[in-house]
């Protein structure tokens, strides 16, 4: 196989006339070039240069692979020079994973200071959901997901859990309930009413929502189910239940409803970054960070 850098010091010799010449212009001792040349001769089994006088010219094969040597010294070039930009964080790509609610409230603002600071990194956006998209950074599919967890998932090898906000549930009410009348609501006194779903499917949200009414005493009586959270909403603002629904689940409130602040227990969704560890240390992903960080505030 073919030596790129003997066939680069073969170019010098050709183009400077001799191999005293290239060696000069190389920083290298005539014996090392010619013993490089000899090297090269040996590898393409042919004779490359051929004397005349004081110097050498190229043979038909040295002529041939000195062109090829120009040519890859070109595309070395500017494989080094996008390899720094990569490294720089100005090319490549991001993969983000994010379910809906996040999607609306945290990502857009995110994705614009990414858009803004590293205008050549090439954005891959995708809605996971009902599914968790934490297994896409877990697979290498993606390098950071919008995850609600519990707590740190020591499970989840290779990524990390930067939290962005706590992103507590409200009670939502029909207008005419006799509890809008308070400011807060505990969670006890709707043990007794019919409830509208709100995560049909089971998961983190669900089981946060069942896990809550149960340290308060009881089980949810859902009499109706609902997989979005502006349809639940209507089903309560007609008077079908009452539920819970977390602040970034509310968006705009239906004008048929009341909502309220909900306690003893509180419950909240605990809304992380899952970012792959590989990635951390990436500009891009740095700035998408400090961006979702700086959206939660505007949120909470």
């Amino acid at each position: 196989m073919l030596d790129v850098r003997r066939m680069q010091v073969l170019r010098a010799v050709i183009t400077s006339g001799s191999i005293t010449a290239a060696a000069r212009n190389l920083g290298y001792t005539p014996s090392a070039i010619s013993q490089q040349l000899s090297t090269l001769e040996r590898e393409a089994g042919v004779e490359l240069l051929e004397r005349v006088g004081r110097g050498v010219r190229p043979t038909p094969a040295g002529a041939l692979l000195s062109e090829h040597a120009e040519t890859l010294s070109s595309e070395l070039a500017r494989a080094e020079a996008a390899l720094t930009e990569l490294k720089a964080g100005r090319t490549g790509s991001l993969g983000i994973r994010y379910f809906a609610t996040a999607g609306a409230a945290l990502v857009p603002p995110a994705i614009a200071a990414v858009r803004r600071e590293h205008p050549g990194v090439r954005l891959d956006l995708k809605l996971v959901e009902p599914d968790d998209p934490l297994p896409e950074v877990e697979r290498g599919h993606a390098d950071v997901a919008i995850v609600v967890t519990p707590h740190q998932r020591s499970d989840a090898k290779g990524v990390e859990f930067v939290h962005l906000l706590d992103d507590p549930y409200r009670a939502v009410l029909p207008k005419a309930h006799p509890l809008t009348r308070e400011r807060v609501v505990d969670l006890a006194e709707l043990a007794d009413e019919p409830w509208v779903g709100i995560d049909g499917i089971p998961g983190i949200c669900r089981n946060i929502l069942l896990d809550a009414c149960a340290s308060a005493g009881f089980a949810p009586n859902f009499v109706v189910e609902s997989e979005d959270y502006q349809t639940a909403q209507g089903f309560v603002a007609a008077g079908l239940g009452v539920g819970l629904i977390p602040d970034l689940g509310l968006g705009t409130p239906h004008p048929g409803v009341v909502t309220r602040r909900v306690r003893n227990p509180g419950p909240f969704r605990s809304i992380h970054a899952a970012v792959a560890e590989r990635a951390r240390s990436r500009p891009a992903v740095c700035t998408l960070l400090d961006a979702l960080r700086e959206a939660t505030g505007k949120v909470s």
